[in-house]
């Protein structure tokens, strides 16, 4: 008897650290993320130009930002210093491994850039500030063949000097084609993870 009681309690106590650690699974976000109204999309600083779609990183993170503006919660914005996160794109291609062009400005505003539309693809000029780059060159990049979506915090106040991509992002989304218009699924993943995270808060 001692014994069978004293595997009762386990799994009682094993069925309350299930349940505990389902309930932290349910809060993946932060407050201050759930609290966020802005956001600046730009493509990972790390990703090279793909020689066979040059394109591809400008007009998924257009797509993004279409998305967003859709959704209605987070107006995507130009300048960081204005951004309560920081949205960082980079589109797969289903490769481990390709060559790249690196050291273009892949996150400075260009004259124009392409923009997915419902008619299709248009041009339009866009603001922001400059970033470093160096001498265009040929280079193999090794990365993810998935699109991925990760969210920082960004930091509007200037409350620190770091990078904030320094930093880890507070959610991250890897998917083959997750970056597609029209739905954009980690736009929709990412709007499912806030909507859970403001349901546990929020309790029974």
């Amino acid at each position: 008897m001692p014994y069978r009681r004293s595997l009762t309690l386990s799994a009682l106590f094993l069925c309350c650290l299930a349940a505990a650690a389902k309930d932290k699974k349910k809060l993946q976000l932060p407050v201050d993320v759930l609290q966020a109204h802005t956001a600046w999309v730009i493509v990972d600083p790390g990703a090279g130009v793909d020689v066979t779609d040059p394109n591809a990183n400008r007009i998924a993170r257009a797509d993004v930002e279409n998305a967003l503006a859709k959704w209605g919660r987070l107006m995507p914005v130009t300048d960081p210093s204005q951004a309560d996160l920081i949205i960082v794109i980079r589109k797969g291609n289903g490769k481990l491994v390709q060559p790249t062009i690196g050291g273009t400005p892949i996150n400075a505003p260009p004259p124009v850039i392409a923009q997915r539309t419902d008619t299709g693809v248009t041009a339009s000029g866009r603001a922001g500030p400059p970033l470093e780059t160096s001498d265009p060159h040929p280079e193999m990049e090794v990365s993810t063949p998935d699109d991925t979506f990760a969210v920082y915090r960004g930091d509007p106040n200037h409350i620190t000097e770091q990078n904030p991509l320094n930093s880890p992002p507070v959610w991250r989304y890897t998917r083959k084609d997750a970056l597609e218009p029209p739905g954009v699924p980690a736009v929709d993943a990412f709007r499912k993870a806030i909507n859970d995270s403001e349901k546990a808060l929020a309790g029974p």
